[in-house]
């Protein structure tokens, strides 16, 4: 016998929420192969199953939160599939071995054909159920109580009806009741009639999002500073240099966030404290420049990080962008692509965002957003106006370890080099 237990996740991760079992009770299962998938605050992570054999048993159900160590499944190592067919065919065979009065054969006969009727009842119910999707443990449930599966009311958006639904059908009040609670709801609302909604429960994803964006907002001193950066020189230069960097870089192509990285390493580089954090009584700075890159998905925002930037040429912080930007859409980020970052940029623009003050990420001192380019008439001297393309850009950040001063020097830095790329690429 061996036991599935939840792995170790990450030293800040210490439970998870079981999002889907791959394999049920009874299935084969082989050393190594995915058995369930375990989503945490940050990542989904599969989970594999340490021997070869049948699932005999699973301790939780979709939905479950589970915490590292904790036994989740049993898989017998000699064990086999579901043998009641085998039990069934045997004991009929014993029967028929034994011989028999003809008043007790009669009676047989009588009871085999009461249970013929009973099983053919029953097997046009379980026809009709196996149309409803359940876990095994609901279904298991419902045939205890006596239940039928099509009349449980599924919380699951899905459809899918679990064991607190089958426990919760007792308390629905009986059909012959609803007729009076309905009005007595109504005569409460004055008439009026209840206006219809969706209620979902939140991923554990979004929920811990949730939370963290809470304990940044409530336990940080949080202000937001703005500029706007003049795309001109930077946008000419990507145009005269694509073709010729794609080239280059066996079909890397040339983006703004390469540039906006840079520009970071080397405003971090001169204004110091905007890379540090706070620990306990001590300020943290931080010598290294793994840059967080917030990138969306389905679930909600995640912020993969692009490490070692100030060694990183264009090309090389272009592709890991891109490489991770696929990984979170295809949800295979580890939790390593995703921890130790020491500074974030966020993109709005790309959602046509003109202005924004981004949260800071946990506990770093300071984000960087970038916003859409958008024309916009700009005096170029005393006397002459143009169009010119213009992006506002934001830093937010902690107060208590960076001082106005700084955050302003700090965003003009990013202006600077942004508007004068050659000096960018000088920077490194």
């Amino acid at each position: 016998m061996a036991e599935v237990k939840v792995p170790e996740l990450a030293e800040s991760i210490t439970e998870g929420t079981i999002a889907s079992w791959l394999k049920q009770k009874g299935d084969q299962v082989e050393k190594g192969e995915n058995i369930l998938e375990l989503e945490t605050d940050k990542v989904n992570v599969e989970v594999i199953s340490e021997e070869a054999g049948v699932i005999t048993e699973i301790k939780a159900e979709e939905g479950d939160t589970v915490e590292v160590g904790q036994v989740i499944a049993i898989v017998e190592e000699n064990g086999e599939a579901d043998s009641s067919s085998e039990s069934s065919e045997e004991s009929s065979k014993a029967e028929k071995a034994e011989p028999l009065e003809d008043d007790s054969r009669k009676e047989l006969e009588d009871a085999g054909s009461k249970e013929q009727q009973e099983g053919q009842a029953q097997e046009e119910g379980q026809a009709s159920d196996s149309r409803i999707v359940a876990t095994p443990s609901a279904r298991r449930m419902a045939r205890e109580k006596g239940i039928d599966i099509s009349d449980i009311n599924a919380s699951d958006p899905r459809g899918l009806v679990r064991s607190q639904d089958v426990e919760n059908h007792g308390s629905q009040p009986k059909e012959s009741e609803q007729p009076k609670k309905q009005e007595q709801n109504q005569k409460q609302d004055s008439g009026k009639p209840d206006k219809p909604v969706i209620r979902e429960k939140m991923s554990r994803r979004r929920q811990t999002i949730a939370k963290r964006l809470l304990e940044v907002s409530q336990n940080t001193a949080m202000l937001t500073t703005f500029n706007e950066v003049d795309m001109t020189n930077l946008m000419e230069l990507r145009k005269r240099k694509k073709d010729q960097f794609q080239e280059r870089h066996d079909g890397t192509r040339l983006g703004f966030m390469s540039f906006f990285t840079k520009a970071s390493v080397a405003a971090l580089r001169k204004y110091p404290a905007v890379n540090a954090e706070i620990d306990g009584e001590d300020l943290v700075l931080k010598q290294f420049y793994d840059i967080g890159v917030a990138v969306s998905t389905d679930e909600g925002l995640v912020v993969p990080v692009v490490r070692d930037c100030d060694r990183k040429t264009f090309a090389d912080i272009e592709n890991d962008i891109v490489d991770m930007a696929k990984k979170a859409q295809n949800k295979k980020l580890g939790l390593d692509d995703m921890t130790g970052g020491s500074f974030t940029i966020t993109n709005g623009g790309v959602f046509g965002s003109l202005m924004s003050t981004p949260i800071i990420n946990g506990t770093q001192a300071a984000i960087l957003g970038m916003h859409t380019i958008q024309k916009r008439p700009v005096a170029v001297d005393d006397e002459t106006m143009e169009i010119r393309p213009m992006m506002y850009i934001a830093l937010s950040y902690d107060h208590r370890v960076i001082d106005g001063k700084e955050a302003v020097g700090f965003l003009k830095t990013i202006k600077d080099l942004v508007e004068n790329p050659e000096d960018l690429l000088l920077e490194g």
